[in-house]
């Protein structure tokens, strides 16, 4: 039987290409997106199961696993993928601070929480998370998004470290600039420290599907975090020198309407 895969986030983005590359190598998917129109075009693309709905809070988590089980039967394989930035520093507000937390890491635990008796119990479960390369290293101009991203990175690190001899199988999606409209989304600053360097999303899924052969917990589609992220452990402030000298660099730009 192939395997079952569901997708948060699955309607754009890096979430529609995991969807479009499972169903390519025979999964049957369950594309789960907040934007019920955008989860159903890609899940019609596909040939897959549509979710519309909050797949960051408890119940939403809970209804989208229940619902994937029904169509499903079992679920292979969970791509926790879904996830926000918003702009700002310490000072944004609670609400935003909360939100991207819930999003970009409860989401996460909330998931896991719910798929690993089943998991554990067959011996057998598949953990990916789309973390960012902001949870390896940092994410200038978005606070919120930089301290989720490395809880997300923490969290999957944690499962796999816990639970690998048990045949749970976790891997951290880490890429730097992605052409998605949350890249399209952070204007002249995002461009200044992304563009540059950006890749297609299916170039993601590609660099998945390899690490997946390979069995590597970190997906790296831009190979040169796997640098910074050295030199951000063993030369410490001299990273944090260099990334100081972008943001002189961002705050340089005019001001964005």
């Amino acid at each position: 039987m192939s395997a079952g895969v569901v997708v948060t986030g699955g309607g754009g983005g890096i979430g529609a290409a995991l969807a479009r590359r499972f169903a390519a190598e025979g999964a049957r998917v369950v594309v789960a997106d907040l934007n019920g129109d955008a989860a159903a075009e890609v899940a019609a693309e596909v040939g897959g199961t549509a979710f519309a709905g909050d797949v960051a809070s408890e119940d939403g988590v809970a209804k989208l696993i229940a619902a994937a089980r029904e169509t499903l039967g079992e679920i292979d394989v969970f791509c926790a993928n879904a996830g926000i930035a918003p702009f700002g520093g310490e000072q944004s507000t609670e609400e935003d601070w909360a939100r991207t937390w819930d999003v970009n890491v409860m989401a996460h635990v909330r998931a896991s929480r719910l798929l690993l008796p089943a998991w554990l119990e067959r011996g057998k479960g598949h953990f990916i998370a789309t973390v960012s390369a902001a949870g390896l290293l940092t994410s200038l101009g978005s606070a919120p998004y930089s301290v989720t991203k490395h809880g997300a990175l923490a969290l999957a690190e944690w499962l796999s470290a816990t639970y690998r001899h048990r045949g749970l199988t976790v891997q951290a999606i880490c890429p730097q600039g992605v052409r998605t409209a949350m890249l399209e989304s952070t204007g002249e600053r995002g461009k200044l420290l992304m563009e540059a360097s950006a890749i297609e999303p299916a170039q993601v899924a590609d660099a998945l599907f390899a690490a997946i052969e390979e069995k590597r917990f970190l997906v790296l589609p831009h190979e040169e975090v796997a640098q910074y992220y050295a030199a951000r452990a063993t030369q410490t402030d001299r990273w944090l020198g260099g990334m100081n000298k972008l943001q002189r660099k961002m705050e340089e730009l005019p001001e964005e309407a």
